[in-house]
């Protein structure tokens, strides 16, 4: 048995609170700028036109997403594998959602809105760092923002000690993409990964 209507959805959960519903703000205010201001981690999610979804990850050291104002979050694009997922589905379909974490601290901020892609060689210099500018830059207009309780991250235990693995207990990402793709050497992967994280991530 699946849910397949909204009336099937609220049959199951009910309806959101009033107060609930009061939390979602039409722009940033300043709880959400400092929010973002903290925040070393993000995840962007985004979708081509025919509704594919894709989520990745942004990071860098806290502050490095800027707010340009109330309705404006800049985001930096740093060098990455060249796919360009999230690039490509904003091409094509500019919505898109962000969720903000601040290591050690449970609640998480949720920003969803449109997106555009700027190459505007004055915004790239205003995110240059260690010598290095960002390919692009990301442009949300915010639609909407809230703060998203801390259960799911109390639950995962995510910022605490129990859940950490240890590094000789889950393969190598040489290993897996050795695994996965014929040809490839774990060793040589490996080193070549090493490599791009001492020297390629800016």
């Amino acid at each position: 048995m699946f849910i397949k209507t909204e009336d099937d959805l609220r049959a199951v959960y009910g309806q959101p609170k009033t107060k609930t519903l009061e939390k979602i703000l039409p722009n940033l205010d300043h709880h959400c700028e400092h929010f973002i201001s903290l925040s070393p981690f993000l995840v962007m999610a985004t979708s081509d036109v025919n509704g594919h979804a894709d989520a990745s990850p942004k990071g860098d050291v806290a502050g490095f997403v800027q707010v340009q104002d109330k309705q404006t979050v800049l985001i930096p694009d740093r060098i990455g594998n060249n796919i360009a997922d999230s690039l490509r589905n904003i091409i094509h379909n500019p919505e898109i959602g962000l969720i903000f974490f601040i290591p050690g601290i449970r609640e998480t901020l949720r920003v969803n809105g449109t997106c555009q892609i700027s190459v505007d060689p004055a915004l790239l210099t205003r995110f240059e760092e260690k010598g290095k500018l960002p390919k692009s830059v990301f442009s949300v207009n915010v639609r909407e923002a809230y703060m998203h309780c801390g259960k799911a991250v109390i639950r995962s235990d995510l910022w605490g000690e129990t859940q950490k693995i240890a590094r000789k207990d889950f393969p190598t990402l040489g290993t897996i993409l050795a695994d996965q793709i014929a040809g490839l050497d774990a060793e040589s992967s490996d080193k070549g990964l090493e490599h791009s994280y001492e020297n390629k991530l800016y």
